[in-house]
């Protein structure tokens, strides 16, 4: 099986931020043993900016984002260099890769991945991957190394990923305050993961949560790809998950597939806006695929430019979809409600075209 896993600052560091060098050592002996089993692995890995802030000996992680990518850069290398080390101890040689969210939209740089990815994989090595923090626009502040890991499962068409994190699994509630929290073992794939409510807070040392878990976990489902959420400290919980024993939760693949580009503009990609559809446009986007006209528009909230990302609403608040816009909001607030021959000629036909806009909803 080709398996991507992927493990958070706050499960590679100790209570003060730095490297637990105990804790890699464990995953790469798992890495191995994987490998050893005829399994090919790519692992994703969070924490450049803990790595630098103990490097640098800052009494905490800072919270404006330039010195959080500075600090990346500085973390980076030192992180890698632990890998170097366990994994090469174990016979094995590791391979840093650096991307962004975007690495996934342009074709190009798509392909280009996959083949530097699997050409990795032929000669033997362990890639491991994580986000470009350095340059990464938002990136530290949203966890995206959670969808990273997505992204990359669905560019290998992996059989399975698995998100080590620092908790059992989802939980009903928040184990840490609700006593009568149970952990879900499976979530089917038809099952409205979006729905799910969970924190979006992760740890003082890491920037994810369960939120992006959840949508790691999504897009893993709409790729054919079997997710697993489980505690890092859980020994040998990355061989009992791609041996599909049970541990944690399971997510189950799920029979729609999407394009890299959606699953980015649906889940990696900062929403900055949205509209409000009227329920026939609401029945035209879910049940024939069709793109959003004017027409449906019922309102607009926010200030966003072309081409960026909005949801779109029905009139209860339920997300219905989210999509690339093809025009500002001020435009759009001008038309809306309109039909397509009201439009002055400068103004797009469609305010998201099918072909960029990803349902959430069920159909």
């Amino acid at each position: 099986m080709r398996v991507v896993a992927k493990i958070g600052t706050s499960s590679l560091t100790d209570e003060l931020g730095v490297i637990d060098e105990r804790v890699i050592d464990g995953l790469c002996d798992q890495l191995v043993a994987l490998r050893a089993l005829g399994h090919e692995v790519v692992l994703v890995s969070s924490g450049a900016v803990s790595a630098g802030v103990a490097a640098l000996g800052l009494a905490a992680r800072p919270l404006d984002v330039p010195t959080l990518q500075a600090i990346a850069a500085a973390g980076q290398s030192r992180l890698m260099d632990v890998y170097n080390r366990s994994l090469g101890a174990r016979g094995a040689v590791a391979a840093q890769v650096l991307l962004v969210p975007h690495d996934f939209v342009d074709r190009r740089q798509y392909l280009h991945a996959r083949r530097t990815l699997t050409r990795l994989l032929e000669l033997g090595c362990v890639p491991v991957v994580n986000e470009n923090d350095a340059i990464a626009d938002h990136a530290i502040r949203y966890g995206d190394n959670d969808r990273i890991a997505a992204l990359v499962a669905h560019n290998l068409s992996a059989d399975v990923l698995v998100l080590l994190t620092d908790t059992e699994g989802l939980y009903t509630a928040d184990p840490r305050v609700d006593p009568a929290a149970r952990l879900v073992t499976t979530v089917a794939a038809d099952d409205p993961l979006l729905a799910v409510s969970a924190g979006r807070t992760g740890s003082m040392r890491g920037s994810g949560g369960m939120a992006s878990k959840l949508a790691a976990a999504r897009m893993a489902s709409w790729s054919g790809v079997r997710a697993v959420i489980a505690a890092a400290s859980r020994p040998d919980v990355l061989l009992h998950a791609v041996a599909g024993e049970p541990v944690g939760t399971s997510f189950m693949p799920n029979d729609r597939k999407l394009s890299a580009r959606k699953l980015w503009i649906g889940f990696a990609s900062r929403v900055e806006g949205a509209v409000v559809i009227d329920d026939g446009a609401r029945r035209a986007l879910v049940d024939r695929g069709t793109s959003l006209l004017p027409a449906g528009v019922v309102e607009v909230r926010g200030s966003f430019d072309e081409d960026a990302t909005i949801e779109l609403l029905a009139t209860d608040g339920e997300v219905v979809a989210r999509g690339m816009v093809l025009c500002e909001a001020a435009t759009l607030r001008r038309v809306a409600g309109r039909r397509t021959s009201e439009l002055p000629p400068e103004v797009a036909h469609e305010v998201v075209h099918r072909d960029d806009l990803v349902v959430l909803t069920g159909r």
